[in-house]
């Protein structure tokens, strides 16, 4: 977990530089709390925002595509794995109320897909590098012009049946983000 948590250091003085992003693109950084005590840090990229208008049912719908960098640990330190995946997402979200007449909550969900760099991780043979990222989360924003938002997530990685071994690996997710 050391060296996940250098890697979020660097990586955060970088993309929070003020020449990093252009306007109204994203940044996030995940805490994850997996299934079987695994661990990990999920660094991501926004690099695009629009709204669906008018959706039967729905109404406006917030869409952005969520690029992102994974990587799980699991174990003592005397004896660890670790595994590193890369994700790419398309994530609806809708707000559904307000917090003390202010901060929008919204409902978020992805679906997305995956590339893992190890198909036997944390005593599992998830059975494919190729796995689908689902998410389903709430979301509130904040700050100065709302352009930070902090979510709790659960996410999910599978590989849908595209091989006999598919366990699976769950995640409970907490997240913080800045919009440029």
């Amino acid at each position: 977990m050391r060296t996940l948590l250098i890697i979020i250091a660097l990586l955060s003085t970088y993309l929070t530089s003020s020449n990093a992003f252009a306007a109204k693109q994203g940044i996030a950084v995940d805490y994850l709390l997996g299934s079987d005590n695994i661990q990990g840090v999920r660094l991501a990229y926004r690099p695009y925002a629009t709204q669906l208008t008018q959706i039967k049912w729905l109404g406006d719908v917030d869409i952005y595509w969520e690029v992102s960098m994974n990587f799980w640990e699991v174990g003592a330190d005397n004896r660890h794995e670790t595994n590193y995946a890369v994700a790419i997402s398309p994530v609806l979200s809708k707000q559904f109320a307000t917090i003390a007449n202010k901060y929008p909550l919204r409902w978020e969900f992805g679906i997305g897909v995956s590339l893992v760099e190890d198909t036997r991780f944390a005593g599992k043979d998830i059975g494919s590098h190729y796995q689908f990222e689902d998410r389903l989360g709430l979301v509130t924003d904040f700050g100065e012009n709302m352009n930070q938002s902090i979510a709790l997530r659960y996410m999910h990685y599978s590989n849908g049946g595209l091989n006999t071994h598919n366990p699976g690996v769950d995640f409970l997710n907490v997240s913080y983000a800045v919009y440029f």
